[in-house]
């Protein structure tokens, strides 16, 4: 019998090349606006967080430090290129992909955590990982960037025929450690949370959204 998976999520996954350099520029830089208090935090939060939580406003793309510039051509030329595979965008097509973006990061200390959201108005949403702290080997679930199972019927009905399947039919939500340079971009639509941090430093991640358009 032959078993077909419908109705997958598509993800995508990378690594900077040199994340050791550009995240050691990221921190410091990131740290020290955070330091200036208000001036560079976001105005009106609405996702559930707390004070150990700092968020910046959402217009850091269009920062001009070198190093803001290379994290955003990294992670919009991802975009592009996932956007292009999963809709079968020819070259020229790609080059006419305009895309539109917000963009803040977050600079997370022991005990933060971000609520459940998704990102409206945006198809593709990504975040990078500038610094992961020092976690705690007894707290696995430490700051894992946690996805939420989006088929809501999932666990109607539990018992032996359903309870144990295997990936990627599992019911179970989707949790990611991220480690420093990494990117992972997914739809916007999908709620996800990070959950408490145990660890010790700092847990810096940039994230963003993308709407884009064919000009």
């Amino acid at each position: 019998m032959q078993i077909n998976g419908l109705f997958p999520v598509p993800f995508g996954h990378d690594h900077h090349p040199d994340a050791a350099r550009l995240n050691a520029a990221l921190r410091t830089l990131f740290l020290a606006r955070e330091s200036e208090g208000r001036r560079h935090a976001n105005p009106g939060p609405i996702t559930l967080r707390n004070e150990q939580v700092f968020e910046s406003h959402f217009q850091l793309f269009s920062w001009p430090e070198r190093e803001i510039v290379e994290l955003r051509e990294f992670c919009l030329s991802r975009v592009a290129r996932i956007a292009g595979e999963l809709n079968g965008y020819d070259v020229n097509q790609l080059a006419r992909l305009d895309i539109k973006t917000d963009a803040w990061f977050h600079v997370t200390r022991r005990g933060g955590f971000f609520g459940v959201h998704n990102h409206p108005l945006a198809s593709w949403s990504g975040v990078y990982c500038v610094s992961a702290g020092q976690n705690d080997a007894n707290q696995p679930d430490s700051g894992l960037l946690n996805f939420i199972h989006p088929h809501i019927g999932q666990s109607m009905y539990l018992d032996a025929g359903n309870e144990r399947f295997k990936e990627p039919f599992g019911i179970q939500n989707f949790g990611l450690s991220l480690q420093p340079g990494q990117l992972v971009l997914f739809p916007s639509w999908l709620l996800h949370q990070v959950l408490p941090f145990y660890g010790e430093g700092e847990r810096i991640s940039v994230a963003f959204n993308c709407s884009m358009s064919l000009g």
